[in-house]
């Protein structure tokens, strides 16, 4: 299956029907212009100089939102939390905390506890399992994950400090002295140390300074030693733990470590080798699309069964020489149908650059659909799409499933890395959409008014009653919310898919 033109596209998708959902409304007003390049016009009242949409009024929540799963959620996790620290007082007899050396010793206990339960958390969230993201949201719980990692680093910390004073309170000996005799004569604890080790580098470089300075491969393979981790301090926590065992410590820890290992097994394993061996995807074929950018077609079996909404992502790991060691996210770039992926790609490393060399019949393997930045997770009857560079994918293929008089604003540096542009203005036409190009640097005058009050207000003057949603570098997304927050938008209004790992 080859497409050589956009006419070759859109005859493929006209082939099967209205998969896509917009196929078959009723031809619009052509004379009217969907998609312009705006410019900053200080004379206009809107202070841009090209044409708007048209403002509607129908302000009736298609959808439900998910804040109540989320409340729950995170009144499940405090519940749990709560669990594990009242093991240790269900443990320890009244008066045992009577002094110093005791008192640091409790602390020490109940941080790591706390640290304990965060750990098979924070492996929980990392399990890939798809009902998580459905029920919480993605955005959510990569919120959460990054709160919860730097939360576990703070309380091992804790937990390795006030245990070692209270010891060393206790022998009557130096802090440093006292560390290094539990290291080489307690059981299990040369393991504990290279985990704790393990743990703050896993830390240090998920710092955002740090991170955007490695490669994904190398940071993604260092994070999965968070695994190694659990593994490591175990047999610490079990032979150590003095909390870790009782009549009701003999259910919850392990029925908590046998919750977290299912939906590992189940997200890492089971649903990617179900999803394979039922679509068996392959290149169908590479099509360059700009400057730097190509767009990978994708064939398998029975694509109409795919679990997979417009705006979604999934992991591809592309079986070439070079890259099959590889696994990496890309958005869908169309909304799936019945013949066809499409995926979009800028070439910005060695990993992309190849990618654009594959055959067609080059095998696939995936992983998701992963995310919640899809239509159904409207609140409001309009919506907002804003897209910088390639974060255009996802926000090409929401446009399929939104609703008319939606507006996209499209930011790039130059006309040229205008990517999808014949195809966002068909949609716009078809869908009753707006399409605004935002083109020039960062200092330029238009670049620079988009993202103030005044300048968002003039190209979406109802701006707080649409579902805005936002996918391109973490400065454009963090500019964007910054400025919708000012103009009174609410957050539950917001869907965001950050380009950060």
């Amino acid at each position: 299956m080859v497409f050589q033109t956009f006419e070759d596209q859109r005859a493929a998708r006209d082939s099967w029907g209205n998969g896509g959902g917009f196929w078959d409304e009723p031809e619009l007003n052509r004379n009217v212009p969907r998609g312009d390049i705006m410019v900053e016009a200080p004379d206009n009242p809107s202070g841009w100089q090209g044409s708007g949409p048209a403002i509607a009024t129908d302000d009736r929540p298609p959808a439900e939102a998910t804040s109540g799963n989320r409340l729950f959620t995170v009144l499940l996790f405090f519940a749990g939390l709560a669990t594990s620290l009242s093991l240790w007082l269900f443990e320890t007899e009244a008066g045992a905390v009577n002094d110093t050396p005791t008192l640091m010793m409790a602390i020490g206990r109940l941080t790591g506890l706390a640290g304990g339960y965060v750990l098979f958390i924070q492996l929980l969230m990392m399990s890939r399992a798809s009902f998580l993201e459905e029920w919480v949201g993605a955005r959510d719980l990569l919120r959460w994950h990054r709160w919860l990692g730097t939360s576990l680093v703070a309380l091992v910390g804790a937990h390795v400090v006030f245990i070692v004073y209270g010891y060393a309170l206790t022998a009557q000996t130096g802090v440093v002295e006292q560390g290094w005799t539990m290291i080489t004569t307690f059981p299990d604890m040369i393991k504990a140390t290279v985990a704790t080790g393990l743990l703050v580098f896993i830390s240090l470089i998920s710092i955002r300074a740090l991170r955007t300075k490695l490669n994904y491969e190398l940071w993604h393979l260092v994070h999965l030693t968070g695994y190694l981790v659990l593994l490591l301090g175990y047999g610490h926590q079990v032979v150590m733990g003095a909390n870790l065992s009782g009549r009701f410590a003999d259910i919850f820890w392990p029925g908590l470590g046998a919750l977290v290992i299912a939906a590992l097994v189940w997200g890492r394993f089971i649903e990617p080798l179900w999803l394979n061996m039922r679509h068996r995807f392959e290149v169908a074929e590479v099509v360059a699309e700009g400057t730097n950018t190509f767009s990978i077609y994708i064939d398998g079996r029975k694509l109409d069964r795919l679990p997979a909404r417009a705006g979604q992502f999934m992991r591809w790991r592309f079986f070439t020489r070079n890259g099959w060691w590889q696994s990496h996210p890309f958005s869908l770039s169309a909304a799936p149908n019945a013949e066809w992926l499409r995926l979009t790609v800028t070439a910005v490393g060695g990993h992309t650059r190849l990618l654009g060399t594959m055959h067609p019949g080059t095998r696939i393997w995936a992983e998701g659909p992963f995310g919640t930045f899809t239509a159904q997770r409207r609140t409001r009857r309009r919506a907002l799409l804003i897209a910088g560079g390639s974060g255009i994918a996802p926000i090409r293929a929401l446009l399929e499933d939104m609703p008319p008089d939606t507006i996209v604003i499209y930011r790039a540096s130059r006309p040229d890395e205008l990517v999808f542009r014949e195809e966002l203005e068909d949609l716009a036409e078809r869908r009753d959409a707006w399409v605004r190009y935002i083109v020039g640097s960062r200092t330029d005058p238009g670049p620079r008014r988009l993202f103030t009050a005044n300048g968002l207000l003039g190209l979406v003057p109802d701006v707080n009653r649409r579902d805005v949603y936002l996918c391109g570098p973490p400065g454009l997304v963090g500019a964007a919310v910054r400025t919708l927050r000012e103009l009174d938008v609410p957050d539950s209004q917001m869907h965001l898919d950050p380009f950060e790992f």
